[in-house]
């Protein structure tokens, strides 16, 4: 049963990726918008009306969203084999991809907050799939986490009530000159800000790693984490309020650089691969913020090819070495693994950049343009030096998995064995290579002028060259690299920690509010609540009852004896 509905699944989502793409095409070339209102409900004059906007780009982003969510599908048919609860865990990604699809074709904040909750909630149920303690404290971490940002949202819908309309496609014109759409963009790119986890809201995403790795793939390339991304885009126009997009400009490439600084002190393979989208995020945050939204949904779809192929093929090295995550006891795989380190190897390479392949398009692109544009010595530093890292983690990668002498068990059968896993990996393999080319003629058909000096025109192949050479030679030294990360514990710690924000977050962000909400609930809710309302009413009802019956059942001269004392008591009061 389970087997039968991943393939129906997966034919259904490619024919509709198929279908999207082809329409995106036309909308592209004819330059087509089409916005429709369905009116779902009419009481008095409440309108309760569904919106939905269809151009190219919410058309693109959904065949990709699509086919990628197919190949995963596919692929899971022979990673979760032997699973009990398949059919669940296909329902559950099914209703992830539709969550997105309702935030994608939405020019409406409440349908728009139905998609957002809807990925929020499914996140949390795929999260917590392996039901262990390790799998309910990472979905805790990112509920909670998540939840800020659904509450901005919230907050962002009440004060749009101001507005007669929740169509915020409508009051994009007025966004940065409003002082109360001012308001709005500051909620809306809170909320961004936790789904796509920039400081100081990164802790969740590592932590969601518990997650099977196929839905892994799905999140990382163009799911949750893509949302905030997407939202943001749509609102492109409030990056015209200066002080918001310098904060966020700043915010975005600390974030850059803090994952790229952690991925090289992380051991764990989906770990470090979580922290490498978490810099993409980053990059792309940081572009939007310079006002580039063309650009940032360019690298965001060829990112989304590459990132997936690169989890799915962790996820066959995982399977490989039964079920080990740990780094350190691979090594030597692609004799072993050839076509999988294939698939692995160029990947890998398409997020350094690497010419030609789907990274490169994007990436060399953002950085020229990072370096025309007039920015801050720290933001023009750190950008390169973020891309430098990110190179440097690859290749550490390499080193450690692909490379070297195989260190796990002395007698192990590992192979390219899992057909159906490399089917579904070789069926991206191809987009992370073509795709990049692909849509740079589709999104960017005119040619960028860039004018640059030569050292600042090679400065993205100096850094990606260094990176690589660092990456590598630095790691052959095992040993010593070792030792010295040892002595210097603190700084490797704090940096291979993401700067203590998962132990500030989950120690005492989270403990602190909690406390604090159950001292609430037992001092007000269930403290004087009780005692001044229903607690109390029903003490009053109950002796006002009491005294009712012994009035009811006794004679005329109680009544006589009670209400001269009543009167008498009345004097002495007075």
């Amino acid at each position: 049963m389970g087997l039968s509905i991943c393939f129906l699944s997966f034919v259904f989502l490619l024919f509709f990726s198929f279908l999207n793409f082809v329409s995106g095409l036309y909308f592209i070339i004819n330059d087509l918008v089409i916005f429709i209102e369905w009116e779902i409900l009419s009481l008095n004059s409440s309108l309760i009306v569904m919106t939905i906007l269809l151009d190219w780009m919410s058309l693109i982003f959904m065949s990709f969203v699509l086919f990628i969510s197919s190949m995963v599908i596919y692929y899971s048919e022979d990673y979760m084999e032997g699973d009990e609860n398949l059919l669940r865990f296909i329902i559950l990604v099914l209703m992830f991809v539709l969550s997105m699809m309702f935030l994608i074709i939405s020019p409406n904040l409440i349908s728009i907050l139905l998609g957002w909750d809807g990925l929020g909630l499914v996140s949390y149920c795929l999260v917590i799939y392996y039901q262990n303690v390790k799998s309910y404290n990472a979905g805790m971490i990112t509920a909670l986490t998540n939840r800020v940002g659904d509450v901005a949202l919230l907050l962002s819908i009440a004060w749009m009530l101001n507005y007669g309309s929740w169509n915020y496609i409508y009051y994009l014109d007025i966004m940065s000159n409003d002082y109360q759409m001012v308001i709005i963009s500051w909620l809306v790119v809170l909320a961004a800000m936790t789904k796509s986890a920039q400081i100081p809201f990164s802790s969740w995403l590592p932590a969601a790693m518990a997650a099977p790795t196929p839905v892994s793939a799905l999140v990382h390339s163009s799911t949750l984490v893509t949302a905030g991304i997407y939202l943001l885009i749509r609102f492109n126009i409030l990056f015209m309020n200066t002080y918001l997009s310098k904060l966020l400009l700043l915010i975005s490439v600390l974030t850059m650089f803090m994952a790229g600084l952690g991925a090289n002190y992380e051991f764990d393979l989906k770990k470090i691969i979580a922290l490498s989208t978490l810099s993409q995020l980053g990059l792309m945050m940081s572009v939007l913020s310079m006002g580039y939204s063309y650009l940032a949904f360019f690298h965001l779809l060829t990112h989304a090819l590459f990132k997936a192929l690169l989890f799915m093929c962790a996820g066959s090295v995982i399977h490989s070495v039964n079920n080990t995550q740990d780094i350190r006891f691979m090594g030597g795989l692609i004799n072993m693994l050839p076509l999988t380190c294939t698939c692995f190897n160029i990947s890998n390479l398409a997020l350094c950049g690497m010419p030609f392949l789907a990274g490169f398009y994007s990436k060399d692109l953002i950085l020229e343009i990072v370096s025309m544009d007039n920015i801050n010595y720290l933001i023009y530093v750190l950008f390169f030096l973020s891309t430098g890292l990110t190179v440097c983690y690859s290749f550490r990668l390499t080193y450690y998995t692909l490379t070297g002498v195989f260190n796990f068990s002395s007698v192990s059968s590992i192979s390219d064995g899992y057909w159906i896993m490399l089917k579904g990996m070789i069926g991206l393999l191809f987009l992370a290579i073509m795709g990049g080319s692909m849509l740079s003629w589709l999104i960017i058909p005119t040619p960028n002028m860039i004018c640059l000096p030569m050292f600042m025109k090679y400065m993205t192949l100096v850094v990606t060259i260094v990176g690589a050479l660092l990456g590598y030679e630095i790691f052959q030294f095992k040993i010593s690299w070792d030792l010295n990360v040892m002595k210097n514990y603190d700084l490797t710690n704090f940096l291979g920690g993401m700067w203590f924000m998962p132990v500030i977050f989950t120690s005492y962000m989270n403990y602190g509010p909690l406390k604090l909400g159950y001292s609430i609930i037992k001092t007000v809710d269930q403290g004087w609540n009780e005692y001044f309302g229903a607690q109390s009413m029903y003490s009053y009802l109950s002796n006002f009852s009491k005294i009712n019956t012994l009035l009811q059942f006794n004679n005329f001269k109680i009544y006589l004896v009670m209400f001269v004392s009543w009167v008498g008591l009345m004097f002495m009061l007075m």
